[in-house]
């Protein structure tokens, strides 16, 4: 199979087929499209869970892991309370590099209000890289409605931030090298620097308050993966602007040296949010300062379509996320 998430038809004939056992406490289970279980206690609220796994050097796994899974708890809506670290080292490993790795996972956890709540650690031969697997864990309202259920045709399509943020931090950081022999150091520095704007937690935040219909937090695929994903899971169109998508230039620069399409590159940091009045979620958003921009609208048809000026094109299924092919 090809490197990366596994295709959408192989999820659905050999992972999701295979699932037999259904309980009433969940309320949203495996499904495409889907970052998130929903158990339901009739409590008045939801637990909220999410897992992802993340392979990276040892002194950037924890800022991408811990953010991935906790953003995907905002997405749908939910508030993070906390984390499950499951962490496989390589034999190298020394026991300073993991002190390390639970202070900045701390200082992580500290901003965004969460707690460590558990987890494994384990030093292993079967891997060469460190692994991260984290679990979030959120609570919400058992009255909200899931984030997919709101999608609607015709309504905007707001992004927050830009696109490609974490593909950049990370070609910055691990191939900074080699993109200095082009570029300024100074602006291989600011790419590396991106972490800053990885938690998209205060733009969900800010979006359920202002007249946000549905949220999808954009990751590996990148922002057309997460289209993609988006329309398929609500069964909408979309008619999206290429020229609005936001995107910062040193990720232009970064993906022209490396050959590589932004659309479809990590994109931590970034959501994808449904509301009837586009632009006034956008003033919202930026009252906080948080850019955001209207990049299309949700449609009745199946058709799933790119603009750039006169240039039409169809969206592809989710291919495998640029970042493999460094």
């Amino acid at each position: 199979m090809r490197r990366g998430k596994i295709s959408e038809n192989v999820l659905k004939r050999s992972v999701l087929k295979k699932i037999k056992t259904h309980r009433k406490e969940v309320i949203n289970g495996a499904a495409i499209g889907t970052d998130c279980a929903v158990l339901s206690f009739g409590e008045g609220y939801d637990v909220v869970l999410s897992t992802t796994p993340v392979m990276a050097p040892m002194k950037d796994i924890d800022t991408y892991a811990i953010h991935m899974a906790l953003n995907n708890i905002a997405a749908a809506g939910a508030e993070p309370v906390g984390v499950m670290l499951a962490i496989l080292l390589p034999e190298r490993s020394e026991e300073k590099e993991l002190q390390q790795m639970m202070e900045r996972a701390q200082d992580i956890c500290h901003r965004c209000d969460t707690e460590i709540i558990g987890g494994h650690t384990e030093v292993t031969p079967a891997v060469e890289d460190p692994v991260m697997t984290v679990t979030g864990v959120g609570k919400r309202d058992s009255m909200q409605p899931n984030m997919f259920q709101g999608v609607e045709a015709d309504q905007d399509i707001v992004i927050s931030k830009w696109i490609g943020l974490e593909g950049t931090i990370r070609l910055a950081r691990e191939r900074g090298d080699e993109l200095c022999t082009r570029y300024p150091v100074r602006m291989v520095e600011e790419a590396a620097a991106y972490d800053r704007y990885l938690s998209i937690i205060p733009e969900a935040a800010t979006a359920m308050k202002s007249g946000v219909c549905g949220m999808h937090d954009v990751s590996r695929g990148g922002v057309f993966g997460a289209l993609w994903e988006l329309a398929q899971r609500a069964g909408v169109g979309l008619e999206i602007d290429l020229k609005k998508i936001p995107v910062k230039q040193e990720t232009i620069e970064i993906c022209e040296f490396f050959g590589l399409n932004p659309y479809e590159l990590l994109s931590g940091g970034c959501l994808i949010m449904t509301a009837k009045d586009g632009s006034t979620l956008v003033e919202a958003l930026e009252r906080e300062d948080i850019p955001a921009a209207v990049v299309g609208r949700t449609t009745k048809s199946n058709d799933r379509v790119i603009y750039n000026d006169d240039e039409k094109r169809y969206l592809d299924r989710p291919k495998t996320d640029q970042i493999y092919c460094v």
